[in-house]
């Protein structure tokens, strides 16, 4: 198996560039075969590869993490994401087709790393781009061997070496040196506020996902046991790491009694005493209000027993009950402990949750039976990602419904990333003709 792992920013561009060249040559059936080729190769080693990823990065479990890569694997589009527009009148036609857009510098998160590497790199490739990863620290010796597996599987097909490839070691440095090289064309950052800002001063275009706290809505017409079923799915999912899952609960007054009713049958630890709940906070949140790394990504029963809080049954999820100025509100944890605010009526929920949200336009969910609720929730949100009445996982792909995307892109306007995004529109005017009206 071929590495495709260099020492030097200047091979590493230069080995990807080659390439590019050669695969922006090939045909569409062409780039359909290698994306196949790359499925085919990763299949099989899902499993293995959520398994090394919670060793590497000692966050999140190996089940979810193994679902994450499977749909990223199958879900993902392919050449099928490239539309062609085409307008005709009396004096010809014109057609804007999406053309591949050279080398790619794609930064990766520790959160999710397998499952957007792969997400991103068919994407990439389907664009017909060649592709330069930056994998997060945490997570750099699994993201090689995705990043080698793909780099064979495209070699075995279409015998072009190198068109995705990364470094040896993972630093600011380098990423800083791929982002502004003059042979990149293109900066996909799906990192951390860091990473964000140096793509954004790189000179290039940029792809950036930027900061979240999805919020989740529920109202006293709602199927409050669904609701509940939803929202512990979603916010207990791989312990919170994804961006888009549940990092608050917003309640009405009326729903709420049932509403906890509900979420305890789910394997839920509420917590309402204050005691319990300024213990968590001093494990989960540090004095500068950040959150405490040594608890990203674990599960709820390791977040309890770091409390020194005791349970006598296994728990999925921690919900506490608090005002929405609380740190546990205001921060996104990237845990299983969410808060939960009661307000008196939906028109507060709404109030509550666009403050919760903080004008990321990131994620939402709202549970309701009421129509209006639902449209005026989605119309004052405004988020590139929202689900009605279903967990949030439904905003990435899971439960066949749309295509997935690892990279929601709020700090650029794409929202949800994929192949056409990775592209540059190209104009085609024709002239006297081809107009059948």
């Amino acid at each position: 198996m071929i590495s495709s792992i260099y020492s030097s920013v200047t091979d590493a561009v230069a080995a990807a560039k080659n390439a590019s060249a050669k695969y922006a040559a090939l045909t569409l059936n062409e780039r359909r075969q290698v994306i196949e080729a790359v499925r085919a190769a990763l299949r099989p080693l899902a499993e293995e590869l959520a398994v090394l990823t919670v060793a590497e990065t000692c966050m999140g479990n190996e089940a979810d993490k193994t679902e994450k890569i499977r749909l990223a694997i199958e879900k993902t589009p392919g050449v099928e994401d490239l539309i062609t527009e085409v307008n005709t009148g009396d004096h010809g036609m014109t057609l804007y087709e999406l053309a591949p857009v050279g080398v790619v510098c794609a930064v990766q998160p520790s959160t999710n790393p397998c499952a957007t590497l792969i997400n991103n790199t068919i994407g990439m490739l389907a664009a017909g781009n060649g592709v330069v990863h930056c994998p997060h620290p945490r997570a750099l010796r699994v993201s090689q061997l995705v990043t080698a597996v793909i780099s064979n599987a495209v070699l075995n097909t279409c015998q072009i070496p190198d068109l995705v490839v990364t470094l040896h070691e993972s630093l600011m440095g380098y990423t800083k040196e791929i982002m502004s090289h003059p042979d990149v064309d293109l900066v996909v950052c799906t990192g951390g506020a860091d990473s964000l800002s140096q793509a954004m001063s790189s000179g290039k275009r940029v792809i950036g996902a930027g900061p979240a706290n999805p919020v989740a809505i529920v109202d006293e017409t709602a199927d409050l046991k669904q609701a509940a079923y939803d929202i512990v799915r979603g916010a207990a999912f791989d312990n919170n790491l994804m961006c888009t899952s549940e990092k608050c609960i917003v309640v009405t007054k009326p729903a709420a009694e049932e509403m906890i009713y509900q979420l305890l049958k789910k394997g839920v630890y509420y917590v309402k005493d204050e005691a319990e709940i300024q213990k968590l906070l001093q494990v989960a949140v540090t004095q500068d209000l950040t959150i405490h790394k040594k608890l990203e990504g674990k599960s709820a029963d390791k977040i309890l027993a770091s409390a020194g809080i005791s349970c006598s049954s296994p728990v999925k999820l921690i919900v506490v009950e608090t005002k929405k100025t609380h740190p546990f509100v205001t921060l996104e944890l990237l845990m299983p402990l969410v808060p939960l605010v009661i307000v008196s009526d939906f028109d507060e929920a709404l109030e509550t949750a666009l403050e919760v949200e903080q004008g990321f336009k990131h994620t939402a969910t709202v549970h309701s039976q009421s129509i209006e609720h639902l449209n005026r929730a989605a119309q004052k949100m405004q988020t590139s990602v929202f689900v009605k009445n279903g967990p949030s996982l439904l905003g990435v792909g899971f439960d066949l419904e749309g295509h997935t995307s690892f990279t929601v892109a709020t700090a650029t306007g794409e929202g949800t990333a994929t192949a056409r995004h990775f592209t540059r529109r190209r104009r085609c005017t024709l002239t006297d003709g081809f107009a059948l009206r």
